[in-house]
C-alpha cells in the first residue's frame, strides 16, 4: 500500500465504517416470496464467514420491490442475527418516496444499526436543496444515526464529490459514502475533497481503491464468495502485488461469465448479485428475484460456478 496515502483507513473517526461488507440477499421460494427460514441460515452464515459487517436493503437486497411489511421482518431478522453475532450491520432506508424513507430511518433507529444506508429520492431528480433538505431532515430524524449515501452509477441524481463534501459539512452524521470510484485522478479529487469521510468502491475495484485510498466495499464479490472476499481483503493489506492478481482473476471472470448475462436474459444488477450468490453455493440462495423483475437461469448457474471454482480454487478449499 501506498506510504503517501493522505487517508489511511487508521485515520478514520472510530464509528466509520471500513473492511468488506457482505450483502444480505433474499431467499425466494417457489411461489415467488420470501423464504424466511432460509433466510435466517443465509444471513448467520453470511455472518459466520469474516465479514467485516453485513448490511440489507442495497440493490442486491432488492429494496425497491420490497412491500414495507417485509421491510420491517427483515431488518428485525438483521438485527437479532447480526446482534447475536455480535458483527456490525447497517440497514438501507432507500425508497423513490422520501417520506416512506424517513418513516423507514425512524424504525429502524430502534434495532440500533452501525449506520442506516439511503439513496437520493429518484422519482425526479432533486435539486441542490432538495438534496441538501433531504438528507438534513434525514439527520433531525435521528441525529445519533450514522448515514451512509449510496449514489450509483444509475442514480438520477450523482452528486460530484464536491457536492459531497458540502454535504458532510452540513450534515455531521454523514459518515461514508459508497461511490462508483473512478480513475486516479478521482481518487486524487476524492483524497483532497473528503479526508476522514469513509468512502466505500464496488467490490471487484477493491485493491485498487485500498491503494488510492478508499476504505472498503459493500462487496459484489462477497456476494459470490464471502469467505473468499474475505481471504483477498487480508491479502490486500499485506501484499499488493497479489492483491492485485486476484483483482485481475475477479474482472476478468466478471467481464466473461457474468456480465454477459445482462445482454443474454435481460437482466438487472440485482439479478447477477444473485447468480453469483447461487453459483458460490454459500447458503441457500437460487437466481430467482421477486417479481416482476427477470433472473439468470438455473441452467446457467452450473456454468458460472465451475468458472468461479477453476478461477479461484483456494476459495473453496
Amino acid at each position: 500500500m501506498r506510504a503517501e496515502l493522505d487517508d489511511h483507513p487508521s485515520h478514520l473517526p472510530a464509528h466509520a465504517p471500513r473492511g468488506v461488507w457482505g450483502a444480505v440477499m433474499l431467499a425466494i421460494d417457489g411461489r415467488g416470496t420470501v423464504d424466511w427460514e432460509a433466510m435466517e441460515e443465509t444471513i448467520a452464515r453470511l455472518c459466520a464467514s469474516g465479514v467485516d459487517g453485513i448490511y440489507s436493503n442495497g440493490t442486491a437486497c432488492e429494496f425497491h420491490c420490497q412491500t414495507e411489511p417485509e421491510f420491517d421482518r427483515l431488518c428485525a431478522l438483521v438485527a437479532a442475527i447480526g446482534g447475536r453475532a455480535r458483527l456490525p450491520f447497517q440497514i438501507g432506508i432507500s425508497q423513490s418516496n422520501p417520506r416512506v424513507a424517513r418513516e423507514r430511518l425512524m424504525r429502524v433507529s430502534a434495532l440500533r444499526p452501525a449506520a442506516v444506508q439511503f439513496t437520493l429520492p429518484d422519482w425526479w431528480p432533486p435539486s441542490d436543496g432538495e438534496v441538501m433538505r433531504f438528507v438534513g431532515g434525514l439527520c433531525e430524524t435521528a441525529p445519533d444515526m450514522p448515514l451512509v449515501l449510496y449514489n450509483p452509477p444509475h442514480a438520477k441524481r450523482r452528486l460530484t464529490l464536491e457536492a459531497i463534501a458540502r454535504l458532510r459539512a452540513a450534515v455531521p452524521s454523514l459518515v461514508g459514502a459508497k461511490l462508483p470510484g473512478g480513475d486516479p485522478g478521482w481518487y486524487a479529487d476524492m483524497r483532497g475533497e473528503l479526508p476522514g469521510f469513509s468512502v466505500f468502491v464496488p467490490g471487484h475495484t477493491l485493491a485498487t481503491g485500498i491503494a488510492q485510498g478508499a476504505h472498503g466495499s459493500y462487496s459484489n464479490v462477497a456476494c459470490l464468495n464471502p469467505k473468499g472476499a474475505v481471504l483477498w481483503w487480508q491479502t490486500i493489506r499485506t501484499d499488493v502485488a497479489a492483491a492485485a492478481e486476484v483483482e485481475t482473476r475477479i474482472q476478468a471472470l466478471l467481464a466473461t461469465h457474468v456480465l454477459p448475462f445482462r445482454a443474454r436474459y435481460d437482466v438487472s444488477d440485482a439479478a447477477l448479485d444473485k447468480a453469483m450468490a447461487a453459483a458460490g453455493g454459500w447458503a441457500p440462495l437460487g437466481p430467482r428475484l421477486l417479481w416482476p423483475y427477470s433472473s439468470v437461469p438455473d441452467e446457467a448457474i452450473a456454468t458460472l460456478a465451475e468458472a468461479a471454482r477453476m478461477t479461484f480454487p483456494e476459495w473453496w478449499q
